[in-house]
């Protein structure tokens, strides 16, 4: 199944580990990975490897940790004080600490998720596709200029307004916006927030941050669909 891989971000600090072993990680004496910052417990957290996995376990008794998915649109896993071996599902993982701001960062590399063989629909009982969304389509850079802030930086809480779609990917802002509105009506039918249904003030341009939210939740806009924007001269 192969080993899990943690590494110190920017260091050869390297630990390759078989299914059952662990590391523990922390500011204090006695433990496997080191990380000097003040506002890191010194028994901090454990990593275990778990066959195809690994687990994650927050012995701090007030800090939550977060784990992203760099190689996803935003996804991220919340372990929370005391929790012991949360499962990862994430291959790649960055566990991120409160305070840890410009200090060391772990990555975690898990072995390549297997998956099974699914027999094909066929026949009148076939399951319909929930969201098809034809990538070669005009609308498709749309939607993903809309999550390239969020793919680029899980972090990100950006949103791109008609206008910087419209010269990130050299279309007219009407054109945009009239792709927006097929999507959000038509192709993904995302749904105007509670609060302004019932009158109240609800978040500017719902459409747009409706989009990015569906189609991140549910892997519609990947990292690799960023090929299909021209490349950013401000990169």
């Amino acid at each position: 199944m192969g080993s899990v891989i943690v590494q110190v971000e920017g260091t050869d600090q390297v630990w390759d580990l078989e299914a059952g072993r662990q590391v523990v990680f922390g500011r204090g004496a006695g433990v496997d990975i080191v990380l000097p910052v003040q506002s890191v417990s010194r028994a901090a957290g454990v990593i275990r490897a778990v066959r195809d996995h690994w687990t994650l376990s927050n012995l701090s008794r007030r800090a939550t940790y977060v784990v992203e998915n760099p190689e996803g649109g935003g996804e991220f896993v919340k372990v929370a004080p005391g929790r012991a071996e949360a499962p990862i599902p994430f291959e790649f993982g960055r566990i991120c600490l409160p305070g840890v701001k410009d200090g060391p960062v772990l990555l975690v590399f898990a072995p390549e998720h297997s998956y099974s063989e699914l027999p094909a629909d066929g026949g009148a009982g076939s399951t319909v596709i929930a969201y098809s969304l034809d990538t070669t389509a005009n609308y498709f850079p749309v939607l993903v200029a809309l999550c390239e802030p969020r793919l680029r930086d899980p972090a990100s809480v950006l949103i791109p307004t008609t206008a910087q779609i419209a010269d990130r990917i050299g279309l007219t802002a009407t054109a945009v916006a009239w792709h927006i509105n097929y999507l959000s009506t038509t192709k993904l039918r995302v749904k105007r927030p509670a609060e302004e249904q019932d009158g109240r003030q609800g978040k500017a341009d719902w459409q747009r941050a409706a989009l990015v939210s569906l189609a991140l939740r549910f892997d519609l806009v990947r990292l690799e669909h960023l090929e299909a924007l021209p490349p950013d001269q401000g990169r």
